[in-house]
């Protein structure tokens, strides 16, 4: 499990970069979001790598890593979105972006942790196809709740769905750094 954790704190770094240059660049303008149109920018990431996966290749430059860092940033939007009242004002200061993203990465790789010991790095033997279409499920669950007015009866919230969303492709990263899986 040595390796899962710096692998994973790998790639999350690796997202946490790109995702700080991009708060530099563009500020804080994904507050606009809501959250269904956060899951229809992770929706549009999984459904590229789903069709690159099918086709065997690519037109445009973006590869399937990217894709996943993109999936896995857009669900700390995700995270971050539904922890800021909608009220508040559209601009965050670079600082607390920074707090929130770790906030949320640390409560990601706990679950990460947790589930690993209880099903023993499963994820390891597991299809890029596998963690895409797991990705798509989570989606299509967030896009019901969001369509129950946020309600659900026995299921995890729209808050867990984005946590799995986020180890998923943090997993995609690492067998692709294995080369297990392929770019």
């Amino acid at each position: 499990m040595s390796d899962t954790n710096l692998q994973y704190d790998q790639a999350i770094e690796s997202c946490q970069e790109i995702f700080l240059k991009k708060t530099k660049d563009y500020g804080t303008s994904w507050r606009v979001y809501r959250t269904i149109s956060v899951a229809d920018q992770i929706y549009i990431k999984a459904k590229r790598i789903r069709t690159i996966q099918e086709l065997g290749e690519q037109k445009i430059g973006d590869d399937i890593i990217s894709e996943f860092k993109g999936i896995l940033n857009y669900g700390i939007i995700g995270l971050i979105q539904l922890d800021i009242n909608q009220d508040e004002v559209e601009e965050l200061p670079y600082e607390l972006v920074a707090k929130k993203y770790n906030e949320k990465v640390t409560i990601s790789k706990k679950l990460m942790m947790d589930k690993n010991h209880d099903y023993g790095e499963a994820w390891r033997e597991m299809s890029q196809e596998s963690f895409v279409d797991l990705i798509l499920a989570k989606i299509l669950r967030i896009k019901q709740i969001l369509s129950n007015k946020g309600q659900t009866i026995i299921s995890e919230g729209i808050d867990a769905n984005f946590y799995d969303i986020i180890n998923y492709a943090a997993f995609g990263l690492i067998l692709i750094g294995e080369e297990v899986h392929s770019a």
